[in-house]
């Protein structure tokens, strides 16, 4: 019987072991796409950078151009913005259904609105403008961290991401109670995207927000941002080909169908979404950075470095940073000119052209000699005027109307006490809340950069308790990472996680959580399951469900986009040219081109099928990832291959260009992108090019370039290079 019990628990002893490790595989899989992703975002920021840097419009079509793709998106003035969002010009028919909203609100609009989103009801847009704007006023008088007491309301509640998922915020108030006078919330970032509910999430809490002021309490996260928001989402896209004239259907997903909140936003209000939208972008800038909890807790959405410094924090103008992922390169590049210009160093360019200038372009005034830095009073005159010539020249250039002028001058002028200080102020300014929003924790000392997501930073246990000393607090509460069991503690518990996103890859991957501090600061935590189906899965179920489902179908097309790439790595291990590599060569070039950290050998059964003598056919083992991928129609791989790789990335820049989300560019938007992205992309493009492309590309000939035409262009150019 002993020999039987000891038997038996060897064998659950190793059961239980291999199905930990798959656990820990099947999430790596998971978090090492979905940081890739987010790396894809900072390269894509450093690409548009790029191209501001690069690029010189010749032409006031260009001007025009660069204007709108780059420039419009910075924020309206005040009487701008209330114009262009006016809510009040907006009737409610009397067909409507849905809740009613009147300001000032109560909790029985709060309770309404509950009922009708749990009904699938959708809030009138002249009510959502007329919410956002009050939100907006009531965010502006908030200071960059909130200040939030155990003492009145004797718990405080911290929810960390829920990304789109409704019903984990029903969950949530379902267990916990609604926000009153008596039960605080801190909901810290990330509201948006993923999930398909994006919206109705900002709904609840900016009214929770409004009726509960000093109750209810929101932090940034990194996915309150623009940027971010027009990337994520995939397509389900229907294109003809020119080659084969026959339509195939290219299923853009990731394991879980993911939503886009810009797209999101536009589905759901077709007629008033670009200024629900533009709201949305405003009202994100003015939402705090931080929140700290009796003074002894800090709750903030990514982390800390060790360059963090919440004095900073407190005094940073928050709204300059509409997109934290915008702009850094080329604001560096003009705060170097104006240092120059400031100090006599103004360099003249060569002008290619000789000492012509190019027709219907305001030539670039000169500053005067500088005055002695003796006299201060002469010298800030000076600098004032030099500035305020250069902006008025920038001004001209790119086209900017008057009412954007103000808020050109704020982040521009260059004074007396900005010269006193640091040089690179704003600089460090967007480090700062780069940082808070971005950085995530990890087991070694020191802090470096964050390469895997693409940016912030990682920081280590010195970090934290440098930061904890310097402020006198107790710990950190902070989200931005999913976490399996919905918290996790790190750095000796002074680092907790709060993640409230259940399931967030899969049916079963993860709990999602909340955290409960009373007067005595003790955390206090609440799991949950969102999903019935969860409930009802056994470990093994819910593990084979998500290891073979959905993960290695991620993996499986990760590694079919980077078809070309891996052969080329293959080759370097097959000198002879015979077709075949070693496993554990397999396993090194693999690593080398996607550089995801996994364990590839691990992983190798559910990738590699077969390996005859320890050796892989490569060309047959990439050809049968193509069959995986293609549909039932003929489709060439390579087309698939280069869609894969960058269908994000393109989606991106098409949402970017199509200004008003109509899901169209124009013939001349078209030829302006590309002639803009043609000296990145090393293609020699002539004007003539570009519109014999746009005309074979617009196959149904209505003048207008929509997303899978502009795929299509995206193919004939790569197989022309």
């Amino acid at each position: 019987a002993f020999k039987a019990a000891v038997l038996i628990q060897r064998w659950y002893r190793r059961y239980v072991a291999r199905l930990e490790m798959r656990r820990r595989c099947t999430w790596r899989i998971f978090q090492s796409i979905e940081y890739a992703c987010e790396q894809d975002q900072i390269k894509l920021h450093n690409f548009f950078s790029y191209l501001m840097d690069n690029f010189t419009p010749s032409s006031s079509k260009e001007r025009d151009f660069i204007s709108r793709m780059f420039i419009s998106g910075e924020s309206f003035k005040e009487a701008e913005l209330e114009k262009y969002c006016d809510y009040e010009s907006l009737e409610v028919p009397d067909s409507y259904t849905g809740p009613h909203l009147s300001f000032p609100l109560l909790p029985d609009h709060a309770t309404a609105l509950l009922e009708a989103f749990q009904q699938k009801q959708q809030l009138h847009a002249r009510y959502v403008l007329n919410l956002l704007h009050e939100t907006r006023k009531h965010l502006k008088q908030l200071p960059n961290i909130s200040h939030v007491s155990t003492c009145y309301s004797e718990e405080v509640t911290v929810c960390g991401d829920l990304h789109g998922q409704l019903d984990d915020l029903f969950l949530i108030f379902y267990k916990n109670g609604l926000p009153s006078p008596s039960k605080s919330y801190v909901f810290n970032g990330d509201f948006v995207d993923r999930g398909k509910q994006s919206l109705e999430i900002l709904i609840i809490l900016f009214t929770f927000l409004l009726i509960y002021p000093k109750e209810v309490h929101l932090n940034r996260g990194n996915h309150e941002d623009h940027m971010v928001n027009l990337r994520y989402g995939f397509l389900v896209g229907l294109m003809t080909t020119s080659n084969c004239h026959c339509k195939i259907l290219l299923n853009f997903c990731s394991p879980v169908p993911r939503y886009g909140f810009t797209k999101e936003v536009m589905q759901k209000y077709k007629m008033h979404g670009k200024k629900i939208l533009k709201m949305i972008q405003n009202v994100f800038c003015w939402l705090p950075l931080a929140t700290l909890i009796d003074q002894k807790v800090l709750v903030i959405h990514g982390g800390v470095s060790d360059t963090t410094d919440l004095d900073m924090l407190e005094k940073i103008q928050r709204n300059k940073f509409i997109s934290v992922l915008r702009g850094k390169k080329r604001k560096e590049s003009n705060r170097n000119v104006e240092i120059k210009e400031i100090n006599g160093e103004s360099q003249a360019e060569p002008d290619p052209a000789g000492s012509e200038t190019t027709p219907g372009l305001p030539s670039q005034p000169r500053p005067a000699q500088a005055p002695s830095m003796a006299n201060r009073l002469e010298f800030s005159r000076w600098v004032r005027q030099t500035v305020q010539e250069q902006i008025e020249w920038c001004r001209k250039l790119v086209d900017i109307s008057d009412s954007e002028e103000e808020e050109l001058t704020c982040s521009s002028l260059v004074s007396l006490t900005d010269l006193n200080g640091p040089c690179w102020t704003r600089q460090e300014e967007w480090k700062q809340i780069l940082d808070i929003l971005w950085s995530d924790p990890m087991p070694q000392e020191g802090c470096r950069e964050n390469t895997v997501r693409g940016g912030g930073c990682y920081f280590g246990p010195d970090v934290t308790r440098k930061i904890l000393e310097k402020y006198n607090l107790q710990f950190l509460i902070r989200s931005h990472e999913c976490k399996q069991e919905g918290y996790e503690f790190c750095h000796n518990r002074k680092v907790l996680t709060i993640f409230s996103a259940s399931n967030y890859y899969e049916i079963g991957s993860n709990r999602g959580a909340y955290v409960k501090l009373g007067p005595d600061l003790v955390p206090h935590f609440v799991q949950y399951q969102a999903n019935k189906t969860a409930h009802t899965l056994t470990m093994t179920q819910r593990l084979m469900r998500i290891h073979q489902e959905s993960a290695f179908r991620a993996l499986r097309e990760k590694l079919f986009a980077h078809t070309s790439a891996l052969i080329s790595a293959f080759k370097v291990y097959d000198k002879d040219n015979t077709g075949r590599i070693t496993l554990s060569n397999w396993a090194t070039a693999v690593e080398s081109v996607l550089q995801l950290g996994l364990p590839w050998r691990m992983l190798r059964p559910q990738l590699v099928r077969s390996a005859a003598d320890g050796m892989l056919e490569y060309r047959s083992w990439l050809d049968d990832l193509a069959v995986e991928q293609r549909s039932q129609e003929h489709i060439q791989s390579s087309l698939l291959e280069v869609i894969y790789r960058n269908r994000s990335n393109l989606e991106t820049i098409f949402r970017i260009i199509d200004r008003d989300h109509s899901g169209l560019i124009s013939f001349e938007e078209f030829h302006q992108t590309w002639k803009l992205f043609s000296s990145h992309m090393n293609i020699e493009l002539t004007d003539d090019g570009i519109n014999d492309l746009v005309r074979s590309i617009d196959f149904n000939k209505d003048g207008n370039i929509d997303f899978n035409e502009f795929l299509e262009a995206f193919r004939l150019v790569k197989q022309s290079q």
